[in-house]
């Protein structure tokens, strides 16, 4: 069995996903494996490499990051380039451990947390989607204190991503997490034993 996990920016995904794993869920980390697939011994880097030059490269053949992103900031159409390299091995890799996770133990739930699972326009299926979901005004606020940012930044990083209500919306499970962690602990077992996961 297994869910996409997703919601938007500070609205405690990241929380949500460690509580299931301390249940006993297993996780896939869409943001994990976007790092992973930049290692040297993925074939991406190299096409990375190719595309935008040897000097995104370290001295020890790893990618030099911070180059990288100053490189395709403001500049949307190296951004896409980027991403039509790194998207499809993401997505493959994901898969991949999903199916590896399911096969190893049916009973056990695998949850693949994809920040980007909707804007990603239907490149993943999972039997069931979970929003993380916090209202806009709550969502801007936590992102303003959790990152140090003034409004029209934060507002500039929520405006890059998909409405949270849209998400909202589209999700067959949704984890309101506007109160206190309690409450959306509650949520949480309700979903875990509604489910008969053990």
């Amino acid at each position: 069995m297994n869910i996409g996990l997703t919601g938007g920016i500070a609205t405690g995904k990241s929380s949500v996903a460690a509580w299931l794993v301390k249940r006993g869920a297993a996780l896939v980390d869409a943001d994990q494996i976007a790092r992973e697939i930049m290692l040297p011994e993925y074939p991406v880097l190299q096409q990375v490499s190719e595309r935008f030059g040897a000097e995104m490269l370290l001295a020890d053949g790893t990618l030099d990051r911070k180059r990288l992103g100053a490189h395709i900031f403001g500049r949307p159409e190296e951004r896409k380039a980027l991403e039509e390299i790194t998207h499809p091995a993401i997505r493959q890799l994901i898969h991949a451990r999903v199916a590896e996770l399911e096969q190893a133990d049916p009973q056990r739930l695998v949850v693949a947390d994809i920040p980007l699972l909707y804007e990603s326009k239907g490149a993943y299926t999972f039997s069931e989607t979970m929003v993380v979901y916090v209202p806009r005004n709550i969502q801007l606020r936590r992102l303003m204190e959790r990152d140090g940012l003034d409004e029209q930044q934060a507002l500039q990083r929520l405006a890059a991503q998909m409405d949270i209500e849209e998400k909202k919306e589209r999700a067959d499970i949704v984890i309101d997490n506007s109160g206190t962690w309690e409450q959306t602990e509650e949520q949480l077992e309700r979903y875990w034993t509604g489910k008969g996961l053990r």
